[in-house]
């Protein structure tokens, strides 16, 4: 078993089928089938992989998701930053 097995989880068979934009869900299937697995459920796994494929998330999807989070967290932390020394400058005057 590879590296790439291991960390997928997957037997080698399956994970050589596998690119960033393919899925072999006939292949899949069979190997499923192969493993132990009803013919109808082997099918039906092998196309809901596929289905859920275009549904992944990108790096650049989640950049963009992440830019205006990230834009609130800033000015949160610039507001705290600018209170806290206002503190320091005020406190001294009125405390006696």
């Amino acid at each position: 078993m590879d590296a790439a097995c291991r960390a997928g989880g997957g037997n080698a068979a399956t994970v050589g089928r596998m690119t960033a934009g393919t899925f072999d869900t006939l292949a899949a299937a069979r190997d499923l089938e192969g493993a132990g697995m009803d013919r109808s459920q082997a099918e039906a796994v092998a196309a809901a992989i596929r289905a859920g494929q275009g549904k992944l998330a990108t790096a650049a999807d989640l950049a963009a998701a992440q830019a205006p989070t990230r834009a609130i967290l800033t000015w949160r932390m610039i507001l705290i930053a600018a209170a806290q020394a206002g503190l320091v400058v005020a406190l001294p005057k009125l405390l006696p």
